[in-house]
């Protein structure tokens, strides 16, 4: 590992000293790619070097406490020591999951679906919980949300809602939110109080670049309609609305949310090309032995994942066995503490593979 790290460490120095020099600092094309660089391995490189000053300083306490008599001064050191093991070995622990192979999709922007499924109405309605949910986390993230396409329904709830979130890490973060997100609570429509259970499907898709996935137009059917729903005049007056069929897939993707023909065609291609990168990666996953599939990051949709329970004001992660007791802060878009936890699982999956 620590040879890993030197290379790192060297590597990080001969960056800077690129950064020095005048030919690259004149060309935005060379400097941009060599920020890029620097800027993934700085992490690794900064932390090494804490714990190469931290080592030094640990040898030098050592020869120090061999060489004292002073028995107060004595004390000191032998403090100083133990407090420098301890950091050398969360250090160590910090360098092992920096080193852990990155998701090369983690500070992409993500396309998230959401889905009402058991409950008709009720489960519509929470869909639109969870919009608001991850709506209101992007802005704590300072992040930019944007409407790609919704089906809403009379009391408000969305039959589905596709959206986009842009912005550092989006994708990091929101990646194990797919699965199935079950919600119990009394539904305002209830007159006796009864607890009904409801479910709503979740994915978080990367956004995939046009590079990436290449799609022949030969393979799209592309259809206009008008669009229906609340949205304002232009409703039913003009055919903005696009449905694209991915011929080979069977994939459909609408999008009626803008006036422009164009800019719904534009906002369907977005969210094409970001299924099939999904499905692509999820063909690639499927090569991957289920014992050696790691459970945190399976993304499977079909898979229950979290219970939203109102009446006891809980919220459990069920892949991780987290239970929160504030409900309202979570779905108000408070949900760092459930991420921090997943992320924390899943690299500690990741050093298990990694042995």
């Amino acid at each position: 590992m620590f040879d890993k790290l030197e290379i790192f460490d060297n590597k990080y120095e001969e960056l800077s000293q690129r950064l020095c020099d005048p030919t690259v600092a004149a060309s935005a094309e060379k400097y941009t790619d060599t920020m890029k660089q620097l800027k993934a391995i700085e992490p690794i490189a900064l932390t090494f070097r804490e714990y190469k000053k931290t080592k030094s300083s640990l040898e030098e306490a050592k020869e120090m406490l061999q060489e004292e008599n002073d028995a107060e001064l004595h004390s000191l050191i032998e403090t100083e020591i133990s407090d420098s093991e301890q950091k050398l070995l969360s250090l160590t622990e910090e360098l092992k999951i920096l080193l852990l192979p990155k998701d090369p999709n983690d500070e992409r922007n993500v396309i998230v679906e959401i889905r009402g499924g058991a409950g008709g109405e009720e489960a519509a309605l929470f869909a639109a919980v969870l919009y608001r949910m991850y709506s209101m986390y992007a802005v704590k993230k300072n992040w930019k949300t944007e409407l790609m396409g919704c089906n809403e329904t009379g009391l408000g709830g969305f039959k589905e809602i596709s959206f986009m979130i842009s912005g550092n890490g989006a994708y990091s973060r929101l990646k194990f939110e797919s699965g199935v997100h079950r919600v119990q609570r009394v539904p305002e429509t209830e007159t006796q109080g009864r607890i009904h259970t409801s479910t709503v499907t979740v994915a978080v898709l990367p956004e995939a670049e046009d590079v990436e996935i290449n799609i022949d137009p030969t393979d799209l059917k592309i259809d206009t309609f008008r669009s229906s729903g609340a949205g304002g005049q232009h409703i039913n007056k003009t055919e903005s609305a696009i449905r694209i069929t991915h011929l080979p897939t069977g994939l459909v993707v609408e999008c009626q949310d803008e006036r422009s023909q164009y800019k719904n065609k534009d906002k369907a291609m977005k969210v094409l090309r970001s299924r099939l990168l999904e499905a692509e990666r999820e063909k690639q996953q499927d090569k991957i032995s289920g014992e050696r599939r790691m459970q945190v990051g399976t993304g499977d949709r079909s898979e229950r994942i979290r219970t939203y329970n109102y009446p006891q004001g809980r919220v459990t992660d069920h892949r991780i066995g987290l239970t929160l007791y504030r409900i309202d802060d979570i779905v108000n878009g408070d949900i760092d503490e459930i991420i921090d936890a997943l992320t924390a699982a899943y690299r500690a999956e990741q050093l298990k593979e990694n042995g």
